[in-house]
């Protein structure tokens, strides 16, 4: 579906973005910059992290950027209590996260760019989890079966965890799982 006059390009590796942007039936390539810093000053407000990361990644690509390309960049955090959680370093790192989400509420937050040769847009979307109780054997087994190491809070709402631990959701699902796609969509139309 032909929805922006512009190529998009999707700037992400990851195949849940990937598999959103497919949802919605338009044309899109990847491309992926290696070492692509996604660092934050210290004193920005939790709240403006992913949006700002969005924004900066897209820095990175404006260079190799043709006049008829839309640039697609996110960013997505889980916050807890004030806490920012990436995508963990380890299994341990995981491990952990997962025990401190385990029967509280959550933030997951995704910060979106657009750009394009001449303009640019960002938007960023929180989507409340409610996980239950999560064992230590649950969690072991998540993490063992799994591959929590490249998702914000060491978990994906898709796969088997979703299904164990999520007890409600305030906001979009496919936020949590890295792209607010109906509000991306919008944003497309708009650009």
């Amino acid at each position: 579906m032909k929805i922006t006059p512009y190529k998009v390009v999707l700037a992400s590796n990851s195949p849940r973005r990937e598999e959103l942007l497919r949802g919605i039936d338009i044309d899109f390539e990847v491309k992926i910059l290696p070492d692509i810093d996604e660092s934050f000053p210290d004193d920005l407000l939790n709240e403006e992290i992913a949006e700002f990361v969005a924004s900066k990644k897209a820095k990175s690509y404006i260079s190799s950027l043709c006049e008829e390309e839309l640039l697609i960049t996110a960013d997505t955090i889980v916050l807890l209590d004030g806490e920012v959680f990436g995508k963990p370093i380890n299994k341990e790192e995981a491990k952990e996260m997962l025990r401190a989400l385990s029967g509280k509420t959550h933030k997951v937050i995704t910060g979106v760019c657009l750009t394009s040769s001449t303009k640019q847009t960002s938007f960023s979307a929180t989507s409340n989890v409610e996980f239950g109780e999560l064992t230590d054997t649950e969690i072991e087994y998540y993490v063992e079966h799994y591959s929590p190491l490249d998702k914000a809070g060491a978990y994906g709402v898709q796969e088997w965890i979703g299904y164990v631990a999520v007890k409600h959701i305030d906001g979009s699902y496919y936020n949590i799982m890295g792209l607010p796609i109906h509000r991306l969509y919008s944003e497309l139309k708009r650009f």
